[in-house]
């Protein structure tokens, strides 16, 4: 059976306190984009504490991608196993952003809730810098974009995916780096309070 780690919405929240001022400090972003479902809580929370004192809020906007399958015989209903493909869900609303050209010179924050194999977070990115480069050719226009990104834990393990050296080295954010085990976070939880107990269970060990 999987070793779990159980995380709770207060934990989350500090998490996102926590780093907030280390991503203003080299990044400063213009947008969030939530990969859903995982990373919709921590990026609503963390905008909170990116906003600036007479800056408007920082729009947020979702994709959709989903990596991981269960495991038929695990001998735990509740854990999954990553997949092998990324499947798309869900992408940018452009309606909302008016046009891709939109994302043309701005810096731009991919938010999920863990970097596990990494497939997922090197899939978003490639995508993002495909789209924005399309729209920048179009323009004609020398403006570079700039992606970071933000996750609640870090699995220390051998990533199947890889992300730009430039994000590794400079806007890659993770409040947490934990070994390869089972990450419960309460948006799953059927039980809040059969959630809440198990996390101060451990805490208590």
């Amino acid at each position: 059976m999987a070793v779990k780690i159980y995380v709770t919405y207060n934990d989350v929240h500090k998490m996102c306190q926590e780093v907030a001022p280390k991503i203003l400090a080299d990044f400063q972003p213009n947008l969030m984009v939530a990969i859903g479902g995982g990373g919709y809580v921590p990026a609503r929370i963390l905008r909170s504490f990116l906003k600036q004192p007479g800056s408007p809020n920082i729009p947020i906007q979702a994709i959709g991608l989903s990596l991981y399958e269960k495991l038929a015989n695990s001998g735990d209903a509740d854990v999954e196993a990553p997949g092998t493909k990324v499947t798309r869900t869900q992408w940018l609303d452009m309606s909302a952003l008016g046009e891709m050209e939109n994302l043309v010179g701005k810096r731009v924050l991919i938010v999920d809730e863990v970097d596990d194999t990494r497939t997922t977070l090197e899939y978003a990115v490639k995508e993002l810098q495909k789209d924005v480069e399309e729209a920048r050719a179009k323009l004609g226009s020398d403006k570079k974009t700039e992606f970071a990104i933000f996750v609640l834990h870090n699995k220390d393990k051998q990533k199947k995916g890889a992300l730009p050296q430039d994000i590794v080295d400079h806007h890659y954010h993770a409040a947490r780096t934990v070994g390869d085990e089972w990450i419960c976070y309460p948006w799953e939880a059927l039980d809040i309070e059969e959630h809440d107990r198990n996390a101060a269970a451990a805490l208590a060990k």
